[in-house]
């Protein structure tokens, strides 16, 4: 394996004592941390139409409201009627991509582009995420072999796949359900569909006992700790049956998904607008790494429009051809709102990532 250098470390370094960017792509005159980039510098149109794109979801590991980002829009709605007259518009309800685009795709049809195009949602390097949900999926029967295929993404651009392979022979029961239950399972984690099967496989798969009687026996159960034979009988369930069926998951970057995603934010946004992702870390700069077997890389390392990029909005900059900006770091709802209100006020700040396009 190769090593690679962790440039992170440094740059929060160099960041923190003023030091002039080490990167020298050409296109990031606008550059994150050592730049106090201000609206004045920026070829920007004045908000006049504003768009608050508000994703629906909840952090796994808090109590919030999926709905946290309804009020941050509504401050930044506030703001840009009182403070500008701005005509805003504000989606709603955007619980999946597929959402995004059914809205995105009826409005630019029957509006102009605007000046200011604002996410609010929980994202990382990779953008603005969303629930990890299935966009396509097929049972597909070929000979004796049954295979359900499921793509799904929580950020644009990462495609996850999941697949279920059985043998139609091997347990009628087990392959009906399949034909006649794969579509019920598009809703679900793939740590659900697997517990779900193998809750399955335990009604239908008699146990082995040569298996059973090696790995659990009472003798042998006796020997462990008493808080660990419940874990082993449940294993031995599992083990025990011969598999009826294989899962697999896997992540890839999608051209396909992320330039879908990249042309609906050019449709959004004025040639002089601006796309801003409130999140975290939509303006940080990533360590770059290797891409091993099986490992995807961060968008950003990828060369998805001429990259791999300083930053996702580096990246979106580059796609689209827009000036686009956000937090460097982790960000709060307040947080997000403050760094709107001090950009539109023309005031400075290292916190906040500005990436203007590519000369072409």
């Amino acid at each position: 394996m190769k090593k690679s250098v962790n440039l992170r470390p440094l740059m929060l370094l160099l960041l923190s004592l003023g030091a002039a960017d080490v990167y020298s792509d050409a296109y990031h005159s606008k550059s994150c941390g050592s730049f106090a980039g201000r609206l004045s510098d920026l070829n920007l149109q004045r908000p006049q139409r504003v768009l608050l794109i508000p994703l629906l979801s909840r952090d796994p590991h808090s109590t919030e409201s999926p709905r946290w980002s309804e009020q941050p829009a509504r401050t930044l709605k506030a703001f840009y009627r009182n403070q500008f007259h701005a005509d805003v518009t504000v989606l709603r309800d955007l619980w999946s991509w597929s959402d995004y685009y059914r809205e995105v795709e009826q409005m630019t049809a029957q509006a102009p582009p605007f000046d200011r195009v604002v996410f609010i949602s929980h994202g990382g390097f990779d953008g603005p995420v969303l629930k990890n949900a299935v966009f396509w999926q097929n049972l597909e029967i070929t000979g004796n072999t049954g295979k359900l295929l499921q793509l799904s993404e929580a950020q644009p651009g990462l495609e996850n796949a999941m697949s279920i392979t059985y043998d139609t022979r091997k347990n009628t029961a087990f392959s009906d359900y399949m034909a006649t239950r794969w579509p019920e399972m598009a809703p679900m984690k793939s740590s659900d569909t697997f517990h779900l099967l193998k809750g399955l496989e335990k009604q239908l798969q008699p146990l082995d006992p040569v298996c059973y009687a090696r790995y659990c026996a009472p003798e042998r159960l006796a020997s462990q700790p008493e808080r660990l034979r419940s874990y082993l009988l449940d294993s031995c369930q599992l083990i025990c049956r011969e598999p009826l069926f294989e899962q697999k998951t896997a992540s890839e970057i999608s051209e396909e998904r992320f330039f879908r995603f990249a042309k609906s934010l050019t449709s959004l946004a004025k040639e002089n607008g601006l796309i801003f992702f409130g999140a975290c870390n939509p303006g940080s700069a990533a360590s770059m790494k290797t891409r091993e077997h099986d490992e995807t890389e961060l968008l950003i390392n990828s060369t998805l429009a001429g990259g791999p990029h300083r930053s996702y909005v580096h990246l979106v900059s580059a796609a689209t051809g827009r000036i686009a900006a956000g937090p460097i770091g982790q960000s709060s709802a307040d947080d997000i709102v403050n760094r709107v209100m001090l950009f539109e006020n023309n005031r400075a700040q290292r916190n906040l990532c500005i990436a203007s396009p590519p000369a072409r």
